[in-house]
């Protein structure tokens, strides 16, 4: 991806009015490209077609912005500008494409080609890789729990390795807990609540969990402490309060196994 795509994909930089994805309404599928992908599964057989298709949704939204190629357009939006190398995701793997360039036909830079951002976003990867550690999956196995795409795909795979795999499970956490700790709680009508603390070598996360009364349990929130202090759990129901749990009515408690700092119970929260 060129230096110019990046840095308008980072500043914003608002899509021409007519820049939307255009899906062409045929597109003539070369099975002599594929012809290996029907040997290894219906699954390779119909990514190497996706892969086709993507393509000519590429060129479909490159006449869209510059008209059919070889041909004067006074009102056109950009013109073509050659290819370069790129990258789009494909079952939690990234793959090498040809990208097209277009260029501004006011010289204000280069445009987007709609269908190439949408096929080329990571957010796919990040929540792939929570779902597989969630499970059980190491990061270096997570290729291993991939669907097969095909040969002719994992020959140019990338973003598989542990340390990828871990940057995005990481990032991923954090977006996950952020949401989780930012959550609207006002809507909830809870008949139980419960408290208890997980333990992590020398740290302590103390979870909070509702259940609402169609038996659904609801993940409120977490504090981190070295133990299972009243304080913690002070910090912790005070945060639910001020996200709009409603704490004035009680709700039977889970009665714990062992006795500590926090006591379980029938009680107000």
């Amino acid at each position: 991806m060129s230096n110019t795509y990046q840095k308008n994909l980072r500043r914003g930089h608002s899509e021409p009015p007519q820049a939307q994805i255009a899906v062409p309404e045929q597109v003539v599928v070369s099975m002599a490209e594929i012809a290996g992908s029907v040997k290894e599964g219906l699954l390779a057989l119909a990514v190497g077609t996706g892969l086709q298709v993507m393509a000519a949704m590429f060129e479909e939204d490159v006449t869209a912005l510059c008209g059919p190629d070889g041909r004067r357009n006074p009102g056109r939006a950009g013109y073509r500008h050659g290819t370069e190398a790129g990258s789009v995701t494909v079952g939690g793997r990234r793959i090498r494409v040809t990208r097209p360039r277009v260029r501004a036909a006011d010289g204000s830079g280069e445009l987007y080609v709609p269908s190439y951002d949408l096929f080329s976003s990571t957010e796919g990867l990040g929540k792939l890789a929570l779902e597989r550690m969630l499970a059980g999956l190491s990061s270096r196995r997570y290729a291993r729990g991939l669907e097969p795409a095909g040969q002719a795909v994992e020959d140019v795979a990338s973003a598989m390795s542990k340390s990828a795999v871990s940057r995005r499970f990481v990032a991923a956490a954090e977006t996950a807990l952020a949401e989780l700790m930012s959550r609207d709680l006002s809507g909830l009508d809870l008949v139980a609540f419960m408290v208890d603390g997980v333990h992590f070598g020398e740290h302590t996360c103390v979870v909070a969990l509702g259940i609402g009364i169609d038996g659904v349990k609801h993940p409120l929130g977490v504090e981190e402490g070295s133990t299972e202090s009243a304080a913690v759990v002070t910090d912790l129901i005070t945060g639910l309060r001020d996200r709009g749990l409603d704490t004035s009515k009680a709700r039977p408690g889970r009665p714990r196994r062992r006795q500590g700092p926090v006591e379980g119970g029938q009680g107000r929260l």
